[in-house]
């Protein structure tokens, strides 16, 4: 079975598929836990519609589409925070398909396009419940650290320098983001 990964336009019909299975899920989580109930379905358009991800277009920003045997089965994206900063948004797989790799797979090729784009480190929010997010990104260098950002939604803050440790080429600005291709 093989993964592959990446850039797809924000606007892309596989993009806003993915950002909508995205968002309904959390925003389902939150209201579930905080409330006993569904997302409202007009709140929820009303919300997907507002996020565009526009932001996480070049020259400042990609969105990664994961395939899982050619099929679109997750996302990440990165934006540009400021120029040594990116900030990691939408890590997403399908529920079908998560236990496979592909959430690492996802954050890495993240990752190398933050380098890409010339971030030294990458920053990302999250909440309590999603506790799955928090231990993969544990597991993969994350550490927790003080809020950037004063999202109304976020309980956790990440921080990881994205700086190689050893002699080697540093990025290049405004490079595309690479693509990955893995077996698992």
């Amino acid at each position: 079975m093989s993964w592959t990964i990446a850039p797809e336009p924000y606007g892309s019909p596989v993009a806003a598929a993915l950002w909508r299975a995205y968002y309904t899920e959390v925003s389902d989580r939150w209201y579930l836990r905080y409330e006993g109930r569904r997302t409202d379905p007009a709140e929820l358009e009303r919300e997907i519609a507002a996020e565009s991800g526009a932001d996480l277009a070049p020259p400042r920003g990609v969105l990664l589409v994961a395939r899982y045997e050619g099929e679109p089965a997750g996302t990440a994206g990165v934006r540009l925070l400021d120029a040594a900063t990116a900030e990691l948004k939408r890590v997403f797989v399908a529920e079908g398909l998560r236990g496979r790799g592909g959430a690492a797979l996802l954050v890495g090729a993240a990752e190398d396009a933050a380098r890409a784009l010339g971030a030294a480190e990458m920053v990302l929010d999250t909440r309590g419940d999603l506790v799955e997010a928090r231990a993969l990104y544990a597991r993969l260098g994350y550490t927790e650290t003080e809020a950037y950002n004063s999202s109304p939604y976020a309980e956790h803050w990440f921080r990881k320098s994205l700086i190689p440790h050893g002699p080697g080429p540093g990025p290049r600005a405004g490079a595309p983001a690479p693509s990955r291709t893995a077996r698992r």
